[in-house]
């Protein structure tokens, strides 16, 4: 058996043997899976996949040449309410072609069983429950809604994707939130299509591959590469707090065209290489062409950069200009839609056109810049060379040999400061001579948050009253104005505030620098007062040494961790409180200083307090130094905030003179 160079890259445990598939077909349900309360191998499930399989095969024609075929069989048991919305199947199809026949898809054999007086009842689908709509100018999506879905029902359906769309694959995903009895996956593809394969997940697999003599005339010797994928109890996914994208960890099958290699012609290499990935997008006019546009802004750029001259103020002054002149319209895409003359006109334009009129700005005043491809983190992680996996374009300025990352199409963001659905590991900055580097988008410098409070205690109204200062910085920065500022309910958000600060009463709020000068922290400012704020047991106060901002729960909660734990940045926030000991009371205790940190010392946590005259001073620091921890730290991670939580629960203690 020869191996036509079709390509296995394996991320999960993957045996090669030869599968006899099992019998799985529709229209086959039994009085045993309608009387099912319960999935036996997780009593915890809405619902079940009872099978899934997959087909993928190639039809030719002279006119259209090779076409994709991708069929889908699913039978899915309901076990409870919350599975209910799985009556409800959505598939998006690309309309995007330019001289192609757009996708179709197609749903079949699609019906509700449910089990009536012992006697089993079948629902078809009919033309009402079947829907097509437009998402934008490149999808639509068909719909089915299945009828008379309730607790108990067995639901089928069948659906054929048409594409002629070679380049990549519909993912084959095999795990979801709820279980997976069985799945089959087949792919039939000619030998003149070379498909690289990538096996994302933690489930075991079982595979074939061979070589046979295809049925369609198409050329002498023409073979196709036959290969079978397949596995049983696959547990569910669940979401999981701190999760960047689980779709990153959740199983599937991706085929990408690696190499087209049809007789008489020459062998064409497609991603085969950061570099032609590089060369193929620069290439296009949509990028290449379009980034050196620079007529439509020359006065402008010249009036803004007079008298000018340092590169640092030439690069931020350029930034605030495209960044407050442009509007995004939520449009992501590393590819321009009309153009970045109409954009800039319009003041309005996608994340291609606001970050190309940025860079090509940049590169007018003499700065060294250059586009970096991202994938959002909804998008998923770029792992392998392709063009496919990435959905977003950023600025790289290069100023005294350090890089400064830029994006403009966000109103809150700074130098080297990113939307956070951006913080997706790598980025690819690429170059017009197909050379290209990989990025670093996680950021390594802690964003700092800084918290003071100045607080007396009053021990007839059982009350605390006092000032707070919280100040922001980069991310932690960001991310409070992404929330507060694009909310102006401030009523709403003193409402929260209150609520999520042990229902405390605040007065007199002040916001600085809510959107001023984005490079410089936030500051909220407040005075407060806070009933109940302690325990009074024989004459003694009893009170947390960081009274309202104490961590009273743990973060991570779950038994067992599937996927690494994702904080997003690494951020310190120091906590500084000053505590007036009313008169006629002294301290009795306080709780001993303590240091705690996780192994390597990417989590660390200090609490120092001390007393002078009526006075007491906690000065508390805790941090996370990295973004991104594996699954196999979550019990140590676990652990080290189930010390923090036992460390600020810890009380001061006043007594009676």
């Amino acid at each position: 058996m020869r191996f036509y160079g079709l390509v296995l890259v394996a991320f999960l445990l993957l045996s090669i043997s030869k599968i006899n598939a099992q019998n799985y077909e529709l229209g086959k349900v039994t009085i045993e899976e309608l009387q099912q309360k319960v999935n036996a191998k997780d009593t915890t499930a809405a619902a079940a996949v009872l099978f899934k399989k997959g087909k993928t095969f190639f039809t030719y024609t002279y006119e259209r040449g090779f076409t994709a075929n991708h069929v889908y069989e699913f039978k899915i048991k309901i076990y409870k309410k919350e599975g209910l919305n799985l009556a409800n199947h959505k598939v998006s199809y690309y309309i995007g072609y330019e001289n192609r026949n757009d996708d179709s898809v197609s749903f079949s054999n699609a019906a509700t069983y449910n089990l009536e007086n012992g006697v089993i009842v079948k629902t078809k689908l009919n033309s009402e429950g079947v829907f097509n709509s437009n998402i934008n100018k490149y999808w639509n999506q068909a719909m089915i809604t299945l009828p008379n879905v309730k607790v108990g029902s067995v639901i089928e359906f069948k659906y054929v994707v048409k594409s002629e769309n070679l380049i990549r694959l519909p993912d084959f995903d095999f795990q979801y939130p709820f279980p997976v009895a069985f799945f089959e996956y087949k792919t039939e593809i000619p030998e003149f299509l070379i498909y690289k394969t990538i096996l994302i997940g933690q489930v075991n697999i079982k595979s074939s591959t061979e070589v046979v003599e295809s049925k369609q005339i198409f050329a002498t010797g023409y073979k196709q590469i036959n290969s079978l994928y397949t596995s049983e109890n696959i547990p569910a996914l669940k979401n999981e707090k701190f999760v960047d994208n689980i779709s990153n960890y959740s199983g599937s099958i991706q085929n990408e065209l690696e190499r087209k290699r049809f007789p008489s012609e020459p062998i064409v290499d497609l991603t085969k290489t950061w570099e032609g990935v590089a060369t193929s997008i620069y290439e296009n006019e949509s990028f290449g062409k379009e980034i050196k546009f620079k007529n439509y802004y020359s006065e402008d750029l010249k009036i803004l950069l007079a008298n000018v001259n340092l590169p640092l103020d030439r690069l931020n002054a350029i930034f605030n200009f495209v960044q407050n002149r442009m509007n995004w319209n939520k449009e992501n895409g590393y590819f321009v839609d009309k153009g970045v003359k109409k954009a800039y006109e319009a003041r309005t334009g996608n994340v291609a056109e606001i970050n190309f009129i940025l860079i090509s700005m940049l590169k007018t005043a003499g700065i060294e810049v250059s586009p970096v491809l991202v994938s959002t983190i909804e998008n998923g992680v770029p792992v392998f060379p392709n063009r496919t996996v990435f959905n977003y374009v950023i600025a790289a300025a290069e100023i005294d040999g350090k890089k400064i990352l830029l994006n403009a199409a966000n109103k809150f963001t700074t130098l080297n400061v990113l939307p956070l659905n951006l913080l997706n590991w790598k980025g690819r900055l690429i170059k017009q001579d197909g050379s290209s580097q990989e990025i670093d988008l996680i950021p390594e410098s802690l964003s700092k948050g800084n918290y003071t409070i100045i607080a007396t205690i009053d021990p007839e109204l059982r009350q605390i009253q006092g000032q707070v200062r919280i100040r922001r910085a980069d991310y932690s920065a960001l991310q409070f104005r992404e929330l507060k500022v694009s909310n102006n309910d401030e009523d709403a958000y003193l409402e929260k505030l209150e609520n999520d600060l042990s229902k405390i009463e605040i007065k007199d709020y002040l916001l600085e620098n809510k959107n001023e000068d984005l490079s410089k922290p936030v500051v909220e400012k407040f005075n407060f007062s806070w009933s109940n704020a302690y325990d009074m047991i024989n004459g003694k106060i009893f009170l947390k040494p960081l009274l309202f901002f104490t961590d009273t729960s743990n973060p991570l909660v779950q038994e067992e961790r599937q996927m690494p734990v994702y904080f997003g940045y690494p951020d310190q926030n120091v906590y500084n409180v000053f505590l007036e000991i009313p008169d006629g009371y002294v301290v009795e205790s306080l709780p001993k200083p303590i240091r705690i940190s996780t192994e390597g010392k990417d989590g660390f946590y200090i609490m120092n307090m001390n007393t002078e005259e009526n006075k007491i001073q906690i000065q508390v620091t805790k941090g996370i130094n990295k973004a991104i921890f594996a699954a196999s730290d979550y019990d140590m991670l676990k652990e080290f905030f189930q010390k923090i939580i036992v460390s600020q629960n810890e009380k001061i203690v006043l007594k009676k003179i």
